[in-house]
């Protein structure tokens, strides 16, 4: 079997990107599993609060998911043409030791994204890409997943309503489902 472990960069309870990655986890290929995770409570990366009381118990809890996973699946919002705080700082905390950068060396990583607007989350995305070689991930080049104008893509409940996004999602999923394979 094999797991990717989903992260989604948002904290808020009707996020678009979430809603996206509850989406993909039904969509999944044969043989595949999507681990689910959001950033609710991962605090402000304070050294000094790491030095005192250790990794707090939700990043402790994203590291060995990302340890045990197969691959990588960012879930992207893009705040101000970038790369969401609460995000990168998960990410950080993420690199601590023990573990630290090398539970993402040679890691596959997707990134995906839904945004209201219409430039879906490529600014995101390509802001990603410089953390994601610092970190020495293998990131999957072979397709791009913007979903833009998604509030006209999800219903009021958080269901994906677009067959063809759908689609597209499900095609994405398969292909870096392979890649994380290989």
């Amino acid at each position: 079997m094999t797991t990717i472990l989903g992260l989604s960069g948002s904290l808020r309870a009707g996020s678009l990107n979430t809603a996206l990655l509850r989406t993909a986890v039904g969509l999944m290929p044969e043989g595949a599993r999507l681990d689910a995770h959001t950033l609710h409570g991962v605090p402000l990366f304070n050294e000094d609060d790491e030095t005192a009381h250790g990794a707090p118990a939700p990043v402790a809890a994203l590291k060995e998911a990302l340890k045990a996973a197969d691959g990588l699946l960012l879930v992207t919002p893009e705040y101000n043409n970038g790369i969401p705080g609460v995000f990168k700082n998960a990410i950080d905390w993420m690199t601590r030791k023990p573990g630290g950068t090398d539970l993402f060396q040679g890691k596959p990583v997707a990134l995906i994204g839904a945004s209201p607007g219409g430039f879906g989350t490529i600014l995101a995305q390509d802001m990603w890409l410089s953390v994601l070689r610092t970190l020495g991930t293998r990131p999957y080049f072979e397709g791009r997943l913007m979903v833009s104008r998604a509030t006209e893509v999800f219903d009021s409940e958080g269901r994906m309503s677009d067959a063809k996004t759908e689609s597209r999602l499900r095609d994405f999923l398969a292909g870096f489902t392979e890649f994380a394979r290989r």
